[in-house]
């Protein structure tokens, strides 16, 4: 029975690795994917794509957010309860509710298009809308054969898909976006033709789920009596009870998106910017400084899955003393990896946007400010991930939702008074961000401090805290006397950022920063304490 555990166990984080290493690889295309799209668009058509992107992406997680997660669990216990024939009428059961979102979420888009590209003031955005449209319904019907294949504790089909998604966004967008171009067509329609890109991608990537799904064959152990035929309505509330909670937290996010995009528009052309002008600056953001800003949090949210089962286990098993440990771990590690790199990002926010978006100086100039003031919210968006975590293990699902409330109503608040005053500008957006993620941070910390024991923040955050500091601060100092003296220099650059990782690294270990403990909670940390070990970076 031992081993049985452990077998399932091992195949459970297999796949979450094998799921992390593909939502990284989808992280790192979709940067890919916009550096040459830059060049093609401009920034102003950049803005364009984006505002239909922030449409389509609300109702896409409205529609996916938590159905997947809901069908796997219902198909997953289908299965071990040994009811093959549940399981079809299940999938069943469930793909008709994602055919359904998917076709009315398509139809809503199509239908209100013209009033929401009026709402936020970008009419030019509307043939974006439509090329992206159809999106929605390509990618309800993959996440219904996602859902199906987790719940088989199948990943690959997820991982495969995923990457053939974005690979083909990359290969089509960028290919209907250079015939758009060079046929002559104005800046709103080559941004039209790389949605388009998007749309046929989604739709391969569908289209392979479908041809593994019916390549699939149930597998479960065999009952002594017939399973009792379940009826499709009690599919669809066990799947609303579910997905509900985990669908609001993750819709708000999004709609926060929606609305910050929307003033960010309305307000700039409220102090003086064209449309063409806001939407340029706008596109400058989001490709740019945003697409810098949102990939550590992603990456860091693959690491730290393991850390939410093992806490789950103290909980469960009533050890508060192993509750509070796994906690600080998270927290600990969560600051050892993002404080640095929120840092570092803060300080060198110039030559990272211009290595990655080299040639494009007028974008780099409006947006290297603006990432600048979003390096602060690197840390502490990784911190929401890592205390959301905590209190969905605890099972406190609602205490997320208001603090993600929080910092949603001070976001709308600081964004529209900031962005409204000439002098502030889009400075603005990146400031109501941070003030937003601090809410919430502060918010959750104090949620977890009631339900653990008494955290030590100090103990958790200082050494940190002054590690990175020191390692960021010491070759900043340097990037900038030798740009005085000397100018901008991208080699310069390169060499001082690459000794702010050693420098790091060297007092990381020097203190003696993390215990083994907290080395092991990672995925393969055994492995690498080991190596460590034998580099004598680490004590037995």
């Amino acid at each position: 029975m031992e081993k049985a555990k452990q077998s399932t166990k091992k195949v459970f984080f297999s796949g979450v690795l094998l799921l992390s290493v593909s939502t990284m690889l989808v992280k790192v295309l979709g940067l890919i994917y916009k550096i040459p799209m830059l060049s093609y668009l401009g920034s102003e058509g950049m803005g364009y794509f984006h505002s239909a992107y922030e449409l389509y992406a609300l109702f896409c997680i409205i529609a996916t957010a938590g159905l997947p997660v809901a069908l796997s669990v219902l198909v997953s216990e289908a299965l071990a309860r040994g009811e093959t024939n549940a399981v079809g009428r299940i999938y069943r059961a469930a793909m008709a509710v994602f055919l359904a979102l998917g076709t009315l979420g398509t139809l809503i888009m199509l239908v209100l298009a013209d009033r929401f590209c009026a709402w936020i003031k970008s009419d030019n955005a509307y043939t974006c809308v439509i090329s992206i449209a159809p999106t929605l319904f390509f990618v309800c019907v993959s996440s219904a054969v996602r859902g199906y294949f987790q719940g088989h504790q199948r990943m690959l089909p997820t991982a495969l898909s995923q990457l053939i998604e974005a690979v083909g966004k990359l290969a089509f967008g960028l290919l209907f976006a250079r015939i758009a171009l060079e046929r002559g067509a104005a800046t709103p329609q080559v941004a039209a033709a790389a949605g388009w890109g998007l749309t046929l991608g989604s739709a391969v990537a569908t289209l392979y789920l479908l041809i593994e799904k019916a390549r699939c064959r149930e597998t479960a152990p065999m009952r002594t009596e017939p399973a009792p035929r379940i009826p499709y309505r009690r599919v669809w509330r066990r799947l609303a009870r579910l997905a509900i909670p985990m669908t609001l937290g993750a819709s708000l996010v999004s709609l926060t998106k929606l609305i910050d995009m929307a003033m960010i528009l309305r307000r700039l052309q409220a102090i003086g910017y064209t449309e063409a002008l806001a939407n340029e600056a706008y596109g400058s953001y989001t490709t740019l400084a945003l697409s810098v800003y949102g990939l550590l949090p992603t990456l860091l949210n693959s690491v730290f899955l393991p850390l939410v089962p093992m806490l789950t286990s103290a909980i469960a098993a009533g050890d508060r003393e192993k509750q509070t440990q796994m906690v600080e771990t998270s927290y600990r590690l969560t600051a050892f990896f993002a404080l640095p790199a929120s840092l570092a990002i803060s300080a060198f926010a110039h030559p990272v946007l211009t290595l990655l978006f080299h040639g494009e100086t007028d974008a780099i100039a409006i947006a290297a400010p603006l990432l600048s003031m979003l390096g602060g919210s690197v840390f502490l968006s990784c911190m929401i991930s890592a205390s959301n975590s905590v209190l969905h293990a605890y099972q406190v699902v609602n205490r997320p939702i208001l603090s993600l409330v929080a910092g949603a109503l001070v976001k709308i608040a600081v964004a529209y008074v900031l962005i409204g005053l000439p002098s502030v500008g889009l400075m603005g957006a990146p400031v109501s961000t941070l003030l937003c993620n601090a809410t919430v941070v502060l918010m959750n910390l104090a949620f977890a401090s009631r339900l653990c024991n008494r955290l030590s923040l100090k103990e958790i955050f200082f050494t940190p805290l002054w590690i990175s500091c020191v390692a960021v601060g010491v070759p900043f100092g340097l990037y900038l006397f030798f740009t005085a003296q000397f100018g901008f220099s991208m080699l310069t650059s390169v060499v001082c950022m690459l000794l702010a990782v050693l420098l790091y690294a060297v007092l990381f270990f020097a203190c003696g920063a993390v215990s083994r403990e907290d080395l092991c909670a990672l995925p393969m940390g055994e492995r690498l304490c080991g190596v460590l070990v034998r580099l004598k970076l680490l004590e037995k």
